[in-house]
């Protein structure tokens, strides 16, 4: 096992065991599918089916413009009920237009896609699949995969797979690489051959003794010369992209880059094996495991869920909830949120629900004032000054927190989990960036408006100069016309007093 390299992090209790204890159970239908089409960076997808349509699993129902709108299809065959507005599995529990589709329980989907020849696969053609199948990040990002394989450029020379489920209570990725390993592993071989990476590391956290002899066992049978599976150590937040580099590999990445500057890609999972079951089996991404644990539930476990499907009905499969529920997180207990709405639909980077029991998890408390300990600062595995952050952001002072990376947060909690004050610091710089994100983008749209503005009047200006200089062109051309004609009359004149003709007679007729 590789020696922790990051800094900070935190021991955390482990509770895996609540929901591993069995194999992966198929999501049964609800009644209703929800298909938000606001994505998680904001972006609204646009719906291209109307109310009343029937619609077939594995159909385009929206988004698909370009890379960047990764499409979503229709998880089963039903009837489109129309767009409304819904709550959204999104921090702080907005609200968004969403496609109702009513399941008609015949399961009649489309053909599915061509498979692709791995021999011959581009990484254009990669892509171009992706994009089509609707595969994004599924580590919780949800960044769209076929933009993330563009900017692998130059050619990365290391491709880690990220299985280091760090999250306490999460066994999603545990349960995938324990029932489905060779997924994994085709998923990984393919990426790296079309990428030209010299090798693979597959990180698998040590407790994960299952996933680690299934992946052995799996990798063994094969021909996965420049595959390495890499145990890494229970150390929250290992699993963290950046902490997970540094851990493989002792590279650290720059602040204000990406791996891909470092010649370093990473992908989740379950990422890998959908994009294996979209370029050999020619699926698009309609399920996903997901982890249904906490006290507040009366039988936990793994489920691979139809997307859209309401939170409620995974909770009805898992049993129902317990007499001690408290509260419903999606995600994990540090970097999860809390919903008060269990209608909230699984999405693609929905890959936990939390229902937790009463004193399961600690009570966040009345904030009191910071006493300057230093214990956020030990923690933080982004070598980041909390604290400092903390007093910028109540100042006001929005430049200065970025000016101390604040962008650099990666909102594990490791902060929250030590405060002595209670101070809700993740969530303060997770609302920070967001509306340090809005400044930004408002300032660009105001200097796009003022760019737009000073080219019209520019233009408008040019114009003008045109129009002025084609009148005195004309005016020009009608004084040489009027000279001509005068000088023609002078001549004619002069003819007439020479040849002593009467007034008025053209000599012409």
């Amino acid at each position: 096992m590789n020696d922790l390299s990051f800094p900070g992090g935190l021991v955390l209790e482990r509770r895996k065991y609540l929901s591993n204890g069995r194999p992966i159970q198929a999501s049964s239908l609800p009644t209703l599918l929800v298909m938000p089409l606001r994505q998680r960076d904001g972006h609204e997808a646009a719906p291209c089916v109307s109310q009343g349509d029937r619609v077939l699993r594995g159909q385009r129902i929206a988004g698909g413009r370009d890379y960047r709108d990764p499409p979503l299809h229709a998880s089963t065959s039903g009837r489109v009920l129309g767009l409304r507005e819904c709550p959204l599995p999104l921090p702080g529990g907005p609200r968004g237009p969403c496609l109702l589709i009513e399941p008609d329980g015949e399961e009649a989907a489309v053909d599915p896609l061509p498979p692709l020849d791995p021999s011959a696969l581009t990484l254009e053609d990669l892509r171009a699949r992706l994009h089509e199948a609707g595969i994004v990040g599924m580590g919780g990002a949800g960044f769209p995969t076929s933009v993330k394989l563009g900017s692998a450029t130059p050619p990365p020379d290391t491709l880690i797979v990220n299985g280091a489920e760090c999250e306490p209570y999460m066994s999603c990725d545990d349960a995938l690489l324990r029932e489905r390993p060779e997924e994994v592993l085709r998923g990984t071989d393919l990426l790296r051959r079309v990428l030209g990476a010299s090798q693979a590391l597959i990180a698998i956290e040590g407790d994960m003794r299952q996933a680690l002899q299934a992946v052995r066992t799996a990798l063994a049978a094969g021909d996965y010369p420049e595959i390495r599976i890499v145990p890494v150590p229970v150390r929250y937040p290992v699993g963290g992209e950046r902490q997970l580099i540094q851990t493989l590999t002792g590279r650290e990445v720059p602040t204000g880059l990406r791996p891909e500057a470092i010649g370093i890609l990473c992908q989740n999972v379950a990422t890998l094996a959908a994009l294996f079951r979209a370029v050999i089996q020619g699926r698009v991404l309609d399920t996903r495991i997901v982890t249904v644990t906490g006290r507040g539930v009366q039988a936990p476990g793994n489920l691979d869920v139809r997307l859209g499907t309401p939170v409620y009905h995974l909770i009805a499969q898992c049993g129902g909830y317990t007499e001690v529920v408290e509260r419903l997180i999606l995600g994990g207990p540090m970097m999860g949120y809390p919903v008060g709405d269990d209608g909230i639909p699984v999405t693609r980077t929905v890959n936990a629900v939390l229902a937790a029991g009463f004193g399961e998890l600690p009570d966040a408390g009345e904030p009191q004032p910071c006493i300057r300990c230093g214990a956020c600062a030990e923690v933080c595995p982004a070598r980041l000054l909390p604290q400092q952050l903390h007093w910028q952001l109540q100042a006001g002072q929005w430049p200065r927190a970025v000016d101390q990376h604040l962008f650099d947060c990666i909102e594990c909690g490791c902060c929250d989990a030590v405060c002595p004050s209670r101070i809700p610091l993740t969530a303060a710089f997770q609302v920070a960036k967001h509306t340090a994100r809005t400044m930004a983008a408002e300032r660009d749209q105001a200097e796009r408006a003022r760019r737009r503005f000073e080219a019209r009047q520019t233009r408008l200006h040019l114009e003008q100069q045109e129009r002025e200089a084609a009148a005195r062109q004309r005016k020009a051309g009608l004084g040489q016309g009027v000279a001509k004609i005068q000088a023609t009359l002078e001549k004619a004149r002069q003819k007439r007093l020479a040849n002593k003709m009467p007034p008025g007679v053209d000599e012409g007729h």
